[in-house]
C-alpha cells in the first residue's frame, strides 16, 4: 500500500496489475475502503481482482473519509471525490483511464465523467445506489446523527467513535467523519471543538446537494443524457 496527498488529504491506495489503467471508486457508502472491492457482499464473492489485473492496471484507494485515508471537516460535494480521483491519476502519471464504480462509488465515476470526460476512456457502473428510499435512508441517517450531536455534543460523538468499530452506516451517531476521528487525534480534537451550529450547517447542506434526487445522484441527469463516454451499466 502507498499513501500520497491529494488537495492537501492523505490517500492510500493500491496498485495491481497490467494493462490499460482502470480506476476503481470502491462501494460501501461512507467507508468506501479498497477492500471491500474483495470482502463486500457481491464483490467479494464475484472476486473482481483475481481477474481483472490480469486485462488492466487497477488503480484502487480508499475514498477521502474513508478506510485509511484522511478527511477534512468540510460540506462534502461529489466533486470533492472527482479531484481525488484526478489526483491520484496525475500523481501516477496516467492521462486517460477507464473508470469503475460499485454502489455509491458509481456517482463519483458519473461526477468524474460530466467533469472531465477528457480523461475518461469508459465507465462501468457496477450497481448503482440511487431511488427513492436510498435517498430518505441517507437524509434519515444524517438527521440522526445530527439530533445526536445536538443532544450530546460533538465530543460524545468522538468518544463513541473510538469506543467501538461500528461505521455510520451501522450507527449514525457517529457521523462521517468517524474513520478519520479514529485515525487522526489532531482531526479529533479540532472535530470536538467545532461548533455545533456551523457543523449542523456543514452536514445540512451536504445531505441537500449529495442525495437531493430519486435517480442516481452525481451528476445531473441532462448531462448524462448528452454525455459521450461509453458506460456499461449492471443493475443491481
Amino acid at each position: 500500500m502507498s499513501t500520497v496527498r491529494i488537495d492537501g488529504i492523505e490517500t492510500r491506495y493500491e496498485v495491481v496489475g497490467d494493462g490499460p489503467p482502470l480506476l476503481m471508486f470502491s462501494p460501501g457508502g461512507f467507508n468506501s475502503s479498497l477492500e471491500n472491492w474483495s470482502s463486500m457482499g457481491v464483490y467479494g464473492r464475484l472476486k473482481l481482482l483475481d481477474r481483472l489485473p490480469s486485462h488492466y492496471t487497477c488503480v484502487l484507494f480508499d475514498r477521502r473519509e474513508s478506510g485509511r485515508s484522511g478527511g477534512r471537516l468540510e460540506r462534502l460535494t461529489w466533486d470533492h471525490y472527482v479531484t481525488q480521483g484526478m489526483g491520484l491519476l496525475d500523481h501516477l502519471d496516467i492521462g486517460t483511464a477507464h473508470l469503475m464504480g460499485g454502489c455509491v462509488g458509481c456517482s463519483a465515476v458519473l461526477a468524474c465523467g460530466v467533469a472531465r470526460p477528457e480523461r475518461v476512456s469508459s465507465m462501468v457502473l457496477f450497481w448503482p445506489a440511487g431511488g427513492a428510499h436510498y435517498r430518505r435512508k441517507q437524509h434519515a441517517r444524517i438527521e440522526q446523527h445530527l439530533a445526536f450531536v445536538a443532544a450530546e455534543g460533538l465530543g460524545a460523538v468522538v468518544e463513541l467513535a473510538r469506543a467501538g468499530d461500528a461505521g455510520f452506516s451501522e450507527d449514525p451517531r457517529v457521523g462521517p467523519w468517524v474513520t478519520v476521528i479514529r485515525s487522526d487525534d489532531r482531526f479529533a480534537a479540532a472535530y470536538a471543538g467545532t461548533d455545533v451550529v456551523r457543523y449542523d450547517t456543514l452536514l445540512s447542506g451536504m445531505s441537500r446537494v449529495m442525495f437531493d434526487r430519486d435517480t442516481v445522484p452525481g451528476a445531473e441527469p441532462e448531462d448524462l443524457m448528452v454525455l459521450d463516454v461509453p458506460a456499461l451499466v449492471i443493475p443491481g
